[in-house]
């Protein structure tokens, strides 16, 4: 959809962005030799913060000076290292800069709201050990401390926010006895909700994006701000605040010579920081017409993970399954192959889903026989889903060949889809050749107390093996970061791929992939001038998943505290889709409002959505077990309308939609491996085939709305059967609504600088009628719609 452009000379009303993400897609050299790339994130600071250079720059001899007017730094000798101190005079956001060859590059300073909090109570008797564990500390379980009034206690320095938490007593896990919050843990039980309160937005800076122009735009705000902070790309531009609630930036001549850039605007108050904007540029002049997009724009994709082994069967010739008695067929491989997928995007499949990304499962030959699980009831299985590698440079032969691969590429670019590979950098086969001949490169596996480490997943966290046979490699040691940084970066250059989806993201050192993430720069995104996308994997907290993300590290992770969250509340007839808007803002307040994390519809490694939707698949019990003990089938239909709920919000929300292959039609499974059935694309149900149709039309709707992509975000209702919120992108409004209900009349008041003029519903499922800014909708069981100015 076309934005329309106010033809005057006017200038940028800008606030504030606060987005973790190092997504630029060309890469502005700045002086002589010096090549510099992304976008800065905002930096947190806290009381002492260190920033490694090497993470922003590849020449660290062409620094000249840091200078700051309210930090304490001190550059190493070496400039490998920069340290920042805040005091109590340090506003909440401030401006660093690192002068490189006398030119200034900009960051923006986001001072640390962490507090020390302490959880506390009294038991009625004594206990052997008493223990903590929870989202503030990753879950590893800590001892509390008696204080002398009685109490057991326990402090966290800790920011706003919502945190879930065990106690253990002894060795039985109990809900804080003081503590009356709690919410559902997502496998049948509880966990404490610890409760920070956040300065209400009411009180924030609120900004939005108001009006294009000629040479510069005009943003918006609620709630005057102090100081407004807009960067073109990493240098920091004039703002001019108006009385009538305005800001107006000039956009310099400079962003002409660049097809792509972006503006970013953050600002703040005496009550804290306000949304942030993003803005992409085409030579300098704000894009207005989603045709201008191209896949390689990050908040524009729209991703798919293929597990390619059970997409579709291309070539019959290379069907190799393991001829083993104990594996079932659903443990074995199933004749999926690269060849299957080209053939599906030649027949535009793809194309009508609206995907223009693609992830493919890891591609590796993994071993030519099965192997058994250490845990119980210790089952046979091959790798058929390539996470266990036994090479690092060939294509498994029952996928295909390096020549299928480059054909997938070649057809795939044609369609204007990314390919980004699963990589496996964490572990390898025992019968890889790097643990055949070092396997001093690896992690102990007997820990101390005589235990094996074996999904020991946070107390050992950078240590565990997956399994007896899938050694770790320790990925600290020099010698491992270099043969597998340089397998990575084969891959990347040998196919011309996109980016990468990395396994196991927090069982790795950070130095791991710095290491990776600068080789990447240096051997591709320089030379080739081109951007290589890098996702992550980590169950944990918000700060677990953010400590991976930044322009030395990984552009983003999967949101799985998001997922999690509001699967079940979608699905859970007692929880209240309040919960999923406290999530959601949680999630923005992290990542910022126009992050490139992955939003997912499921995920292979837990059971379907519509396997809980449905009925198939109870919370209270063994999600593999139930695959494996009985046929898993859709048990109620209405299922399918909460799917396409979920569809609605995912395709609507800040960050990157994903869909796992099947989702789009309601596969059902168990956990894994019966969660990961082959594709089906015929003989589907009325079922399948209409939710298949209402995935394609929101796909396509988030295609053709720069609202859907790069719009500011306003939550406007929640309760506890209904969601509704918009998106707006210089007077483009799109408004969702979201009824997990039965019949549902709601309401809620519109805000006075969106525009409602002609607002035109896109399902057909209900209507909205506006009197006085107040809206009014009817919205059937379960259903959704969606509203767009025309």
């Amino acid at each position: 959809m076309k934005i329309n452009t106010l033809q005057t000379s006017l200038l940028v009303l800008l606030l504030a962005f606060g987005c973790h993400m190092s997504n630029e897609n060309n890469f502005k050299k700045n002086t002589d030799n010096l090549k510099f790339i992304g976008l800065i994130p905002p930096i947190i600071a806290d009381d002492t913060s260190k920033l490694f250079m090497e993470d922003y720059f590849t020449d660290l001899s062409s620094i000249d000076s840091v200078t700051s007017s309210s930090l304490a730094l001190q550059l190493s000798p070496n400039k490998k290292e920069l340290i920042l101190n805040t005091n109590e005079q340090t506003p909440i956001l401030s401006e660093l800069k690192i002068w490189v060859r006398k030119q200034p590059i900009s960051f923006l300073i986001k001072k640390s709201n962490k507090k020390l909090v302490n959880i506390s109570f009294k038991l009625e008797r004594k206990y052997t050990k008493v223990l903590i564990k929870g989202q503030f500390n990753n879950w590893l379980s800590e001892p509390m401390t008696l204080s002398t009034e009685g109490q057991l206690e326990k402090s966290f320095y800790l920011s706003p926010g919502n945190y879930q938490y065990k106690i253990i007593l002894d060795d039985k896990e109990i809900s804080d006895p003081s503590n009356p919050n709690i919410i559902s843990n997502g496998m049948g039980g509880t966990n404490s909700l610890l409760i920070i309160p956040k300065t209400p937005n009411e009180q924030l800076p609120n900004l939005f994006t108001k009006q294009l122009s000629e040479g510069g735009l005009r943003i918006g705000f609620v709630n005057k701000p102090m100081e407004v902070f807009a960067f073109l790309q990493n240098k920091r531009i004039k703002t001019n605040i108006h009385n009538n609630n305005e800001i107006i930036i000039h956009l310099p001549k400079e962003a002409s010579s660049q097809e792509r850039t972006h503006l970013r605007i953050w600002a703040y108050n005496e009550a804290g920081i306000s949304n942030d904007l993003l803005i992409p540029l085409e030579n300098g002049q704000p894009i207005s017409d989603t045709d201008k997009l191209k896949r390689s724009d990050l908040q524009y994709m729209l991703m798919y993970f293929a597990l390619i082994d059970r997409f579709h069967n291309g070539k019959l010739n290379n069907d190799d399954p393991i001829n083993d008695k104990r594996l079932r067929s659903i443990q074995n491989y199933m004749g999926g192959d690269l060849s299957g997928i080209s053939k599906k995007i030649k027949e535009g499949y793809f194309d009508r889903l609206g995907i223009n990304t693609l992830w493919l499962s890891p591609l590796t030959q993994n071993p030519y026989e099965a192997w058994q699980e250490f845990p119980e009831p210790r089952r046979w299985y091959s790798g058929y889903h390539g996470y266990w590698p036994i090479s690092s440079s060939k294509v498994d032969h029952r996928l295909g060949t390096d020549e299928d691969l480059k054909e997938l590429v070649k057809t795939a670019h044609e369609h204007e889809i990314n390919i980004f590979l699963d990589y496996v950098c964490n572990h390898v086969h025992k019968n890889h050749p790097i643990y055949q001949k070092h396997p001093e490169w690896t992690t102990s596996f007997d820990l101390p107390d005589g235990s094996k480490n074996i999904r020991i997943w946070e107390k050992q966290r950078l240590t565990t093996w997956f399994d007896e046979f899938l050694p770790t490699l320790d990925l600290s040691n020099p010698e491992a970061i270099e043969a597998q940084t340089d397998s990575a970066i084969y891959w990347i250059k040998e196919y011309n791929l996109d980016g990468f989806r990395h396994d196991a993201t927090k069982h790795i050192p950070e130095e791991f992939w710095r290491s990776l993430t600068r080789k990447l720069k240096q051997e591709v995104m320089i030379p080739q001038d081109r951007y290589i996308y890098q996702i992550g994997e980590t169950y944990g907290s918000h700060e677990l998943i953010a400590q991976y993300i930044g322009p030395g590290l990984l552009d983003a992770q999967f949101d799985f505290n998001l997922y999690f969250t509001s699967r079940d509340a979608f699905i859970k007839e007692d929880q209240s889709m309040e919960i999923v808007a406290n999530a959601l803002m949680e999630s923005l307040s992290w990542y910022g409002h126009h992050h490139t994390m992955g939003n997912i519809t499921g995920n292979h490694d837990q059971s379907r959505f519509m396997g809980l939707a449905s009925g198939a698949v109870r919370y209270d019990e063994n999600h593999v077990e139930a695959g494996f003990n009985r046929n898993i089938q859709v048990k109620d239909t209405k299922g399918y309308l909460t799917l396409s709920n979920y569809f609605a919000f995912v395709m609507t929300i800040p960050g990157v939609p994903t869909i796992l292959y099947g989702d789009e039609i309601g596969m059902v499974g168990a956990g894994d491996p019966d969660n990961r059935r082959m594709m089906r694309f015929d003989s589907l149900s009325r079922f399948e085939n209409r939710t298949r149709t209402i995935v394609s039309q929101l796909t396509q709707l988030r295609k053709n709305h720069l609202a859907l992509s790069y719009g500011d975000f306003i939550m406007l209702h929640a309760d506890k059967n209904v969601l509704a919120y918009a998106r707006n992108y210089f007077g483009e409004t799109v408004i969702v609504v979201i009824n997990k209900g039965g019949r549902e009349k709601i309401s809620f008041y519109i805000p006075e600088y969106l525009n409602i003029d002609s607002l035109k519903n896109q399902f057909n499922t209900g209507n909205i009628n506006i009197d006085n800014r107040k809206a009014s909708i009817s919205l059937p069981e379960r259903s959704f719609e969606i509203f767009i100015n025309q």
